[in-house]
């Protein structure tokens, strides 16, 4: 219990104990939860009132009517008069996520007028109330109003009755004057009746850190037009009331603004009544979209037909962001580009739909099939699926449907044989490249990225540019492409998908993804499963699954276009053998751990170090196996037992690989451990005093890159054998990081700091995985060390 309600507690804790005091705020509370203004604070004083009100003041009592004029804030009382103003109720929520409505009541006698809120218990009593009634109202509570005038509240138990025994002269007379458009007076109330002309669509603003909603209907009388605008909460009343351009209205309570010399009006507290008046009808003129020409505030009626993805752009008046989606319109005699702009982008639309535009203006557009496009503003009013569409209407625009939503066949693009048409298909995405960075002509950037697209009975290529090819696709997942380009390539139809396309991923429990053979169907269809022992070499449309059983560092390279690039090797695994692979840049900055499943859709297999090897080109999908491709495969423990076979030297054949070898080195080479390297071509780089030159580029180096590597014989028990440990397996064995050798050697000048260490490997023991390759200049087998299991002497 807060302070301010402690305080309130001292002027009854002579009746009340503290819990009885508290105990009673929790009933009024409870009883109340459903008003917005209700807190303890608020229950706290009721309380108060209820206990010590009648003495403070006989006048401020719940039964006797005061009048108007002479109530007080913090008194309950009854009161009477004439009912000069009704709202349309308002819905709101309460703090614990409750629905409720609120109304205000404007009540007037001779000696004031007063604000009336009525809460959602209270407004179903208002069906037997209008404007002009003379009412009583029992049980409300008078406070402060947000304006600083007098505000009654009514409470659930709160009566409103006609009030028979009224002395007419103390109430002032009510009359409903309704005022013609063209006699509206600026900063007046007024009443008028008046036709629909038009709906905009609400859009938002901020004011004061929080986000509003705003939009101005467009009224006509037999004198003139005029905006309507209503503001926040208010706008919801289109929806409540089922307001519709057409509808007649009745406005009671409009305030009259005049701005830059145009009178408008604004809803406030009045009240919207959707009825049957006089007031003269209106037909909306729309214009086919063949008869067009430069104009503004037309209407139209078609079938969208083509349909974009929003963008965002920035304003350059102030920075701020800004959103518009184009789209096409098409009715029996053509069709126009139109674009959409802010609040307006959010309406759901869809291909085919049946679209009504009115207000929108027109302009010449060299970039349009049609030459012009259309505009839309503020004021236009956008229907999606209207009624009231005529049969001949509904009959044409199905035509149009029938034709804007066909689906093509994968099958069916595959023998298309002119560029530039644009289709809408369906299926799934098969091998998804890496995203291409290129510079266009004029400087600026774009980008690329390639992927397969089937539905089971065709497969095109799908090339994504720009902002599409930045997009994250699931491999084998289901998508409605629409607005595809194609384009004929060398061997196969593939699709262009540009700004102007879409792709829609669809949930697989949908109508269009459930026809789709699965992704596995598909796979099976189009790719053959090689374990890794009969991969060949330019092997096409084959899927390698294994398990990771080695895992290099990331090595970043230059380009020659002074980009970097990046690049690692794995090892992979199955039941047949083992395999490198070669990862490039994204693909090699992917974190990937020893004893992982991994699946390579669409590899390339190339000869390479007298093995062969996978290189992930762009087309190359990396993929999680499914449950039953990683049952298939052995589990890292069986794989190390199966592939790091023990052997001793005298057993080794020159294309062994992953064998265990254990021995002594001996005969460690220390003279020359660090090797520097061109950073450009790779080729070794000769120091000339101060200076380092490649002797293949014949130019001087800033800064070599330094490969690190300790020579030695390995010696067990059938015979001994050259090994060379490079860059990190040196730096295990030395226990050094390069980068402190280097220093320490004076960028390896001088090696006498490491003397010492390298002689100290003389005679221990190693255990190492390694490959085993022919050396021809020596004409003997060495070793390749891959990993150092342990050491010791």
């Amino acid at each position: 219990m807060d302070n301010e309600i402690l305080e309130l507690y001292e002027q009854v804790k002579d009746k009340l104990t503290i819990e009885e005091f508290q105990a009673k705020i929790n009933d009024i509370s409870k009883e109340n939860e459903d008003l917005g203004f209700v807190d303890d604070y608020y229950a706290a004083e009721q309380v108060v009132n209820n206990i010590i009100g009648a003495s403070k003041d006989d006048q401020k009592s719940n039964g006797e009517i005061l009048n108007i004029g002479d109530l007080e804030p913090g008194s309950q009382a009854a009161i009477v008069g004439r009912i000069m103003g009704i709202s349309n109720p308002k819905s709101f929520k309460t703090r614990k996520g409750k629905s409720g409505q609120v109304c205000n009541m404007e009540l007037k006698d001779s000696t004031g007028d007063i604000r009336v809120v009525l809460w959602t218990e209270n407004i179903k009593l208002l069906k037997n109330f209008k404007e002009g009634n003379i009412v009583k109202i029992t049980d409300v509570d008078i406070k402060e109003g947000f304006r600083g005038d007098n505000e009654a509240n009514l409470r659930p138990r709160s009566t409103i009755t006609h009030f028979k025994e009224a002395d007419l002269s103390k109430f002032p007379e009510y009359e409903e004057k309704i005022t013609d458009i063209e006699d509206l007076v600026p900063e007046t109330k007024a009443n008028i009746i008046a036709r629909i002309v038009r709906i905009p669509t609400p859009r938002t603003y901020e004011k004061n850190g929080k986000e509003g909603k705003v939009t101005s209907l467009e009224l006509k009388d037999a004198t003139g037009e005029i905006s309507y605008t209503l503001w926040n909460k208010n706008v919801d009343l289109i929806d409540e009331l089922g307001l519709d351009a057409g509808d007649s209205v009745k406005i009671l309570g409009a305030q009259v603004r005049e701005r830059n010399g145009e009178l408008s009006l604004t809803h406030w507290d009045g009240r919207i009544i959707k009825g049957d008046f006089d007031v003269p009808e209106f037909t909306q003129e729309f214009i086919k979209i063949g008869d067009i020409t430069e104009q503004n505030n037309i209407a139209i009626k078609g079938v969208i037909s083509k349909l974009q993805d929003i963008r965002t752009f920035t304003r350059k008046s102030d920075g701020s962001e800004g959103k518009l989606r184009n789209f096409d319109v098409s009715d029996d005699t053509g069709s126009i580009r139109t674009t959409i702009w802010g609040n307006d982008t959010d309406i759901l639309l869809t291909k085919g739909d049946i679209v009504k535009i009115i207000g929108a203006d027109a302009r010449f557009d060299d970039y349009t099939d049609s030459g012009y496009s259309l505009n839309t503003n503020f004021n236009t009013q956008l229907s999606i699926n209207p009624e009231n569409l005529s049969d001949e209407e509904l009959d044409i625009f199905d035509e149009i449907k029938q034709k804007v939503s066909q689906i093509k066949r994968l099958s069916e693009v595959e023998e298309f044989d002119e560029d530039g048409i644009e289709v809408d298909v369906i299926g799934r995405m098969f091998a998804i490249g890496e995203i291409n960075e290129f510079q266009r002509d004029d400087g600026s950037v774009g980008y690329a990225r390639s992927a397969k697209f089937s539905d089971g009975e065709g497969r095109v290529g799908l090339t994504f540019w720009d902002q599409k090819a930045k997009q994250e696709y699931k491999t084998g997942g289901a998508y409605k492409i629409e607005n595809a380009k194609v384009r004929l390539g060398m061997y196969e139809v593939e699709l262009n998908i540009g700004g102007s396309a879409r792709v829609i991923e669809l949930p697989e429990d949908s109508d269009q993804a459930r026809f789709l053979p699965s992704f596995k169907t598909i796979e099976t269809m189009l790719y053959s499963h090689k374990s890794i022992a009969d991969v060949e070499e330019d092997d096409e449309g084959i899927i390698v699954t294994g398990r990771i059983i080695e895992s290099s560092d990331v090595r970043e390279f230059d380009r020659t276009d002074g980009s970097k690039g990046y690049v690692k090797s794995l090892e992979i695994a199955d039941n047949s053998g083992s395999i490198n692979v070669t990862l490039w840049n994204e693909n090699a900055k992917k974190e990937w751990n020893v004893g992982d499943a991994i699946k390579f859709q669409d590899p390339q297999i190339s000869f390479r170090n007298d093995s062969l090897e996978i290189n992930v080109s762009r087309s190359t999908s990396i993929l999680e196996p499914d449950e039953s491709e990683i049952n298939d495969l052995p589990t890292y423990d069986e794989l190390k037992e199966s592939i790091y076979v023990p052997k001793t030297i005298e057993a080794l054949e020159d294309d062994d690989r992953n064998v265990r070898i254990t021995g002594t080195l001996k005969e460690v080479f220390g003279n020359k451990i660090l090797i520097t390297k061109c950073p450009s071509c790779g080729n070794t780089v000769d120091q000339s005093s101060d200076d380092f030159v490649c002797s293949f580029c014949g130019e001087p180096i800033d800064e070599p890159r330094y490969l690190l590597m300790v020579p030695a014989r390995l010696e067990d028990d059938t015979g001994e054998i050259s090994i060379t440990f490079f860059d990190n397996l040196a730096e295990e064995l030395l226990d050094m990081k390069k980068e402190d050798i280097i220093n320490l050697t004076d960028n390896g000048s001088d090696l006498g700091p490491m003397e010492g260490r390298i002689d100290d490997l003389n005679g221990l023991t190693v255990e190492v995985i390694t490959n085993v390759s022919f050396d021809d200049y020596n004409e003997e087998i060495r070793l390749n060390p891959k990993r150092i299991l342990s050491k010791y002497y």
